[in-house]
């Protein structure tokens, strides 16, 4: 189930369980998760997209593991924020998905979070390919990061 609204996701959650964030790339899939308190978001790991079963399955074995309750999916609007060709597929993508996992589902716009992740690793000096290693995942978490900070903003302040 999509959900327009991202205050909405974390009402669909049962106590305790986490978010996925997602960074969905032609190749591959960078994957970060949220902690039970929905407030940081840690890098998880890169998974090399191949058929789309073996995806799928490779999801819902982390999903149970990690006990996540919902899926947030940068999406890649254009500067201008239009969508593209490359928001077409990700919604694709989550199509698909949701057709395997039974999850909430929101997108986050993911404007720039590959190039901060990649000023951020350059600023740390990291070679070319640590940053290759490194890149999806932390944007994943970059992505997931600021729902999750939005979330924060968004929450009724105590008086």
């Amino acid at each position: 189930m999509a959900i327009r609204n991202p205050a909405d996701l974390p009402v669909a959650l049962r106590r305790g369980q986490r978010l996925l964030g997602f960074d969905v790339g032609e190749k591959t899939l960078g994957l970060a998760i949220s902690d039970a308190t929905l407030s940081i978001a840690s890098p998880v790991t890169t998974l090399r997209r191949g058929k789309f079963s073996a995806d799928a399955a490779a999801l819902k074995k982390l999903i149970a593991e990690r006990e996540v309750g919902g899926l947030v999916l940068g999406l890649p609007v254009n500067m201008d924020g239009s969508e593209g060709p490359r928001c077409q597929s990700v919604r694709a993508f989550a199509r698909n998905l949701l057709a395997q996992i039974d999850l909430p589902l929101a997108f986050w716009d993911e404007r720039l979070s590959t190039a901060a992740v990649t000023r951020t690793m350059l600023d740390a000096d990291l070679s070319r390919k640590r940053r290759g290693e490194l890149v999806d995942k932390l944007a994943a978490a970059y992505i997931l990061q600021g729902f999750l900070d939005h979330l924060k903003s968004q929450a009724p302040r105590d008086k």
